[in-house]
């Protein structure tokens, strides 16, 4: 087994496992988030994040993700290293794309701009809310909870280049999840001719609803400000 797992297969297969629970993750986390377009008051969002924060089965599965995340980006790297060693010259570039498409070819540099957007993310919200607080977190709510909405929404209403940056991440995420989401279930073996065809479709709809969801929240949040 661990022989395995050390082998460049190997490798690929654990970081088709971590890359399909982020994307349910992923998914997941697009639910709790769009609570702020349905529900204008912040009561429903408040009350989800406070569960996610304090529920017993949420605080044993962070650190899970945590572990996936850093697992993924890991073999990401030794694999994009291990590819370009044993390719010392670069193949013909020009016909690149009748075999693979741009995202498959750049999945590195995609995955190096969602981290980077990942810890802008984390430092704006998670951050805040696990560990340092905020004013506006303290504000009183009608559960008396953490009033996650308030820190959230005032982001994206007062830094219009925060909504930028985010709407800019989930774009990126989405050019990354075209190839991911097959991908992942090819290299599990889940994947032949016929439902190649098949997981791409159900690829590109699930990327539409996931980056296009994320993309839509601050926009909603900061044109709902504006007309209000």
């Amino acid at each position: 087994m661990a022989s395995f797992l050390n082998s460049s297969i190997g490798k690929k297969f654990l970081m088709s496992i971590t890359g399909l629970f982020l994307i349910t993750f992923l998914l997941v986390h697009l639910i709790v988030n769009s609570l702020i377009i349905f529900d204008p008051t912040g009561a429903l969002f408040n009350s989800a994040a406070h569960f996610m924060g304090s529920n017993p089965v949420i605080k044993i599965v962070e650190p899970v993700l945590a572990i996936g995340f850093i697992l993924h980006i890991i073999y990401a790297c030794f694999l994009t290293l291990t590819n370009q060693w044993a390719r010392p010259v670069d193949y013909d570039k020009k016909h690149a794309g009748n075999s693979s498409t741009w995202a498959s070819r750049n999945m590195f540099v995609l995955g190096s701009l969602i981290l980077i957007f990942l810890i802008i993310h984390l430092s704006n919200f998670f951050w805040k809310i696990k560990f340092t607080g905020s004013e506006m977190l303290d504000q009183s709510t009608v559960d008396g909870i953490e009033n996650a909405y308030l820190l959230v929404t005032s982001f994206f209403i007062d830094w219009w280049w925060i909504d930028l940056i985010y709407v800019l991440g989930a774009i990126v995420l989405g050019i990354h999840l075209t190839h991911a989401f097959w991908a992942a279930f090819q290299t599990l073996g889940l994947s032949n001719d016929r439902w190649r065809k098949r997981l791409e479709v159900i690829g590109w709809i699930y990327t539409i609803i996931v980056a296009g969801g994320f993309a839509v929240i601050p926009l909603w949040v900061k044109i709902s400000s504006m007309i209000n």
